[in-house]
């Protein structure tokens, strides 16, 4: 490394996006605007109002995480990604005005330590990218939808889905990529579906955590940060 003897691998922070950076889902706001500019039937923005009121009281479950993701891959099948990101352009700045002030602070802090600032989310790569644009980090993982050769979602993922062990896959390339020492890097999630990122790196933040988080967080002496809002 540049002659450098003993120089140390970059490292970064990798943030959860929902109820750890934003309050609420980034995905219920997706599912309005595919709505209004018809990609998205009335009924499945109904069942994703409904899911979006639970998961702002709960938070995620891994059935309906993966019944979101077989939605929204059956919903943009054919669709183009350009208008997807389209509408992504429009609802990116509502989405960051949600930004949880603590969790911008949190931002803040790994920037002062030298870390990269990854965004990582099971939502889709073309909203989770303009999120982290936005808020002036430094990159993103998340799903990644398979296109055709027109520029089309076939309907299939490209990789993994980024939730859960998904996540790890996912961070691992992109720590292959750019050269992070992952026992070096950070974790902070609000969910115990994030256990296996967590477990991932050398350090591990629960931000406003469910109850299973909690007690894990405790018992394995982690760090856990209120945003100023008591989960139920």
């Amino acid at each position: 490394m540049s002659g450098e003897a003993g120089a140390l691998a970059p490292a970064a922070a990798f943030f959860d996006l929902d109820r750890t950076l934003i309050r609420g889902s980034a995905n219920y706001p997706l599912a309005i605007a595919a709505f209004r500019s018809g990609h998205v039937p009335w009924k499945d923005l109904v069942k994703d109002t409904v899911n979006a009121i639970a998961f702002h009281r709960k938070g995620s479950t891994d059935e309906g995480s993966e019944a979101l993701r077989e939605r929204i891959l059956r919903a943009v099948a054919g669709i183009r990604q350009s208008d997807i990101i389209h509408l992504t352009d429009a609802i990116t700045p509502g989405i960051v005005r949600k930004a949880i002030p603590t969790s911008m602070a949190l931002l803040a802090d790994a920037r002062a330590a030298g870390q990269d600032r990854i965004v990582v989310s099971a939502s889709p790569i073309e909203l989770v990218s303009r999120i982290a644009t936005a808020l002036g980090l430094e990159g993103a993982v998340a799903t990644r939808s398979e296109l055709d050769e027109e520029g089309r979602y076939t309907g299939h993922l490209a990789g993994e889905f980024c939730y859960g062990a998904g996540k790890v896959i996912e961070i691992e390339k992109l720590a292959a990529e750019r050269g992070y020492d992952l026992s070096r890097c950070t974790a902070y999630s609000d969910s115990v579906s994030d256990l296996p990122m967590m477990e991932r790196v050398g350090t591990a933040v629960a931000v406003n955590p469910d109850g299973e988080l909690r007690e894990l967080a405790r018992e394995r002496g982690w760090r856990v940060v209120e945003v100023g809002r008591k989960r139920h």
